[in-house]
């Protein structure tokens, strides 16, 4: 069995909660859970770029945000936004977020427009 250490990160507070209610719910650790999508993530990555696909590491630039949308579709070769989409789940990894103030202005925004 490999060696365990312990570090220190953060983590949105929501995020651990449902985290835990997971864990619960599955009967097991957010540490377990933690560890299953590191390993993925990791094992991944290595796997692609000793075959020497960087699709994998585009589309973790992408989820990171890193590079926007059309930086992605055109370094894959593709044109769809579904395309990307798939891709990103196969991948497993997660869409990325726009900031909390970004997401309030478009709501405002939209909010604005049925007055």
């Amino acid at each position: 069995m490999a060696e365990t250490v312990n570090f220190t990160g953060a983590v949105d507070r929501d995020l651990l909660r449902r985290a835990k209610i997971l864990a619960a719910k599955s009967d097991t650790s957010v540490n377990a859970l933690f560890n299953a999508e590191l390993r993925y993530l990791v094992e991944t990555f290595e796997a692609a770029e000793a075959g020497g696909n960087q699709n994998f590491r585009t589309l973790l630039d992408f989820s990171l945000g890193r590079i926007d949308d059309r930086q992605a579709m055109q370094a894959l070769g593709i044109d769809s936004d579904e395309d990307l989409f798939l891709l990103m789940a196969q991948a497993h990894l997660p869409m990325p977020r726009l900031p909390d103030a970004d997401t309030r202005r478009m709501v405002n925004g939209l909010t604005a427009l049925r007055s």
